[in-house]
This record gives C-alpha cells, structure tokens and sequence, in this order.
C-alpha cells in the first residue's frame, strides 16, 4: 500500500497516477494539533488496513496532479539521519570517518515538507545549500535494542528524503535544520511492496542533470545495521524517520530549479527551489571552502 497525506493533513491511498481519501477510515482529524494523525495511523495499521482498503476501494478518485502532497509523517518522535554512509561520498568530502564509527544526528520536525512543496533557501550570502538523496526508512513498532537479523519485524515502510545542508564546518544540526530542508515523500510504500531494501537503485537530477545515482547494496551500515545501532541508544517511536546517508554527486542549488529524485518502489519526488527571506545567522558570516583530505 502506498499512503500519502495531501492538501490539509488528508490521508489517502494512491493507485497508479490517483489517490483516494481514506482519511475517515484512518481516524485521522484534519483539523487535530499537534498533526499527529499520521503517526498513530502508522502504529495501528494492522488492525486498520482492511478498513482502509475498503474506504479507498468505495471512494472517488482523485488525480494526484489535483492534490498537494504533504510529508507523510509531520509529527514523528524523531528524524535519525546516518552521516557519511557511502565511501564515495565520503572521499569527495574530504572525511575520514564513516557512519559505522561516527554514529548519527537528529533533525527536527520543523524541517519536514513534502513532495508538492518547495524547499526554501536561507539568507546565507557565501553558502551553498546542497542537495543530498536518501532513502528514508519508517518505522513501524516500538523497539529499543533491536537484534540485525530482527530488524524487519519493526520496518512499516520506506520513502524518498532529501537531506539538504547548509554547506560548511560548523554543527551538522544547524546546517541541516532550515524549514524545508527535510522533504519527505511521494508517499510510504509499505514495507510488503518493498521486495529487496538492500537493492534499492536511487537517482538525482538537478534541472535534467543526472547528479546521483548509486544503490542501497553499497551502504557502509547497512539498514539492519543502522536499525541495530540507532535502537541501541534510543527507543524508536511508530513513525520515526530513519535517513541512511547520501551517495557521492552532492551538489549546490540555486532559486528556480527542480530537485528530481527517484528510488525503485517508492516513487518519485520532484521538488522546486526557491529563495525564501531570513535565515540570516552569524555561524554562516565566513564563506565555505571545501578541502579534501589526500
């Protein structure tokens, strides 16, 4: 099942190039705050997917091409990013650590979107923002210390995430923390639709220029290993995003052009950019110069 949220915190189930407004049957209140709707959906599904099926089998379709597609899960416990997870990458930045032995960072809610959303650039005069593809895992169940070889049972379903970055040296979180800089989408493909997540062939374009393309199979920590270690410090929460690193071809982006980026199984995001006001902050005052370790 592929499961979007569009317009104002809708639920809905897409078939094909249509979606279809479940948002009844999942018990989701459009109008609830916090938006936690999404996530409770997530950590109920079992018992709700027969009803979901039928709500989506007797409802009108809807052309995706009508709706604006929201992040998934607005409101999870956590976003769990993986730093430097593909050795290419890693050597085109210069780092000598990979995320096998550097751990993980979080990223706020705050900075979720969703695919029918622009990502928004700060006022950072001397900065590039760069783009980074991943593949976003959801989780399903509440875990803590979770065995690799056990690290399916807890995997509701998977997604496109593009990581953006406020390119520099300074904290990773703060670089990585604008509105905006999380979108997450089309949809959740569920995990049953998902036949090999360690065989994932995942793409970026900018404007038509192909800028990324590399597969899951070439992960450092892989995902049973990042779902292992991730749990091992912290419970993971129905709903949280787990983001499993970004292959090499990182680039910057500038206002006006369209992010594209495609994952086997589940779909395809193509993202505007554009400038947005302030942002402004005295940790970004120094221009960025990339040097690579040799």
């Amino acid at each position: 099942m592929k499961l979007a949220r569009f317009d104002k915190d809708r639920i809905g189930v897409v078939v094909d190039s249509n979606i279809f407004d479940v948002t009844d049957a999942a018990g989701v209140d459009p109008m609830e705050w916090p938006p936690v709707g999404a996530t409770r959906l997530i950590a109920d599904f079992e018992k709700m997917r027969p009803a979901l099926e039928r709500a989506a089998a007797e409802a009108a379709p809807i052309p995706l091409s009508q709706v604006i597609l929201r992040t998934p899960v607005p409101w999870p416990n956590k976003v769990v990013a993986f730093p430097v997870n593909y050795h290419a990458h890693g050597a085109e930045m210069g780092a000598g650590y990979r995320a096998t032995n550097q751990g993980f960072f979080l990223k706020p809610n705050s900075s979720l979107s969703g695919a029918g959303e622009p990502v928004v650039l700060p006022e950072t005069p001397g900065r590039e923002v760069h783009h980074e593809s991943e593949l976003a895992i959801v989780i399903g169940k509440t875990c803590r210390n979770v065995a690799a070889e056990d690290w399916q049972d807890y995997v509701f379903g998977y997604s496109c995430l593009l990581d953006m970055v406020v390119r520099g040296r300074e904290e990773r979180v703060a670089r990585k923390a604008y509105d905006t800089f999380c979108p997450v989408g089309p949809w959740i493909t569920t995990a049953d639709e998902v036949p090999d997540p360690s065989n994932l062939r995942m793409q970026l374009w900018v404007d038509g220029e192909l800028r990324q393309d590399a597969n899951t199979r070439d992960l450092v920590l892989n995902i049973p290993g990042m779902i292992a270690m991730a749990s091992a410090v912290m419970t993971l929460y129905p709903g949280d995003i787990i983001a499993t690193g970004t292959p090499e071809g990182v680039g910057p982006v500038k206002p006006g052009q369209t992010i594209r980026i495609t994952i086997d199984h589940c779909g395809e995001m193509n993202v505007p950019v554009i400038q947005g006001q302030g942002g402004s902050t005295e940790i970004f005052k120094d221009p960025y110069q990339l040097v690579k370790k040799t």
